[in-house]
């Protein structure tokens, strides 16, 4: 039986890959330092009790920082690997603290690393994001594009992180380190700021919702399943030393087209009102997932429609994870 340490694994995509894990009969220690942003520390507390009440003693829950290095240490002794996902999300919200966003995810990634290179452990995965990519790169967006020219602090602190990670790794070079990158994730229990939850919750309620720009932006929606698949089999199937994965849909859409399709779940339409685009936010983003599909044997399966109505369902219901 495997024992996982998942970092920041109360949150949108950590809840939803502990309830993965523990399904499948392995066990699952948490390190979640219960901040209220970006992600509402109820919302962590809810899915935590959760989690624990259907699983019992094989989930656990610790309380503290992965930027403390003793304190790291301690979690992650006799456990099989490490999944890394907490850090600070958000790219407007780093304009306003772009230090915090530095301290958290780079020297975070690295006291958390280092720990679990200390104890042994042959897998640690990185989880990283589609914005480290910037208006630089040319779309469909590949692993091997340099990306150099972030768009914002949260952008630049995750690229940074997966540089440390591979410098560390010259220590380790038996390590796996698979660094997913993740592209524009939606689910239930997403962040409440979140486009597609926010959007969703005010179309529910007949209020209006503010598209920046035009409509033309693109993203490539991703459903919190389809990564989650993704994360596993980086866990399972990456080789040795760190190795990038794009996890994305692979198609993305126009926000206009998704407004769209969120009046189809919801059935009803929606009031739309347009703002200008905020600093940071890219022009498009777009997964090239050939090296998934290729070396991990996955690719996305939920559609944004049928993605878009397990969001609806949840709102309206609350469901528990189960």
């Amino acid at each position: 039986m495997a024992t996982w340490v998942v970092t920041g694994g109360i949150g949108f995509i950590g809840a939803h890959l502990c309830r993965a894990l523990l399904a499948r009969g392995d066990r699952v220690r948490v390190l979640d330092d219960f901040s209220d942003a970006p992600y509402p520390a109820d919302f962590k507390r809810q899915n935590a009790a959760d989690l624990r009440q259907v699983h019992g003693d094989a989930f656990d829950v610790v309380e503290g920082c992965v930027t403390d290095r003793t304190f790291a240490e301690r979690v992650v002794a006799g456990a099989t690997g490490v999944l890394h996902l907490a850090g600070l999300a958000g790219v407007r919200p780093s304009f306003a603290d772009p230090g915090r966003y530095a301290k958290v995810n780079v020297e975070g990634t690295a006291a958390i690393l280092d720990a679990a290179q200390r104890a042994g452990h042959e897998i640690f995965l990185l989880a990283s994001s589609s914005s480290v990519y910037g208006n630089a790169t040319p779309l469909p967006a590949n692993e091997e594009a340099p990306a150099i020219v972030p768009e914002s602090p949260y952008a630049a602190s995750k690229r940074a992180a997966e540089l440390v990670a591979s410098a560390m790794l010259r220590k380790t070079p038996g390590m796996r380190c698979p660094a997913v990158r993740f592209f524009t994730v939606y689910g239930p229990r997403q962040r409440p700021e979140m486009a597609i939850s926010s959007f969703l919750r005010n179309i529910l309620a007949a209020k209006s919702i503010t598209v920046f720009g035009d409509g033309s932006m693109k993203r490539d929606f991703t459903h919190v399943d389809d990564i989650v698949r993704g994360v596993i089999a980086a866990v399972e199937r990456s080789p040795k030393g760190l190795r990038v994965y794009n996890l994305g849909s692979g198609a993305p859409v126009t926000l206009t087209n998704l407004v769209a399709s969120m009046g189809r779940a919801a059935d009803t339409t929606p009031i739309v009102e347009h703002a200008p685009v905020p600093l940071g936010d890219v022009d498009a983003t777009f997964a090239d997932i050939a090296r998934a599909r290729t070396e991990l044997g996955w690719e996305p399966r939920v559609k944004l429609d049928d993605g878009l109505r397990t969001v609806v369902q949840w709102l309206r219901s609350e469901r528990t994870l189960g």
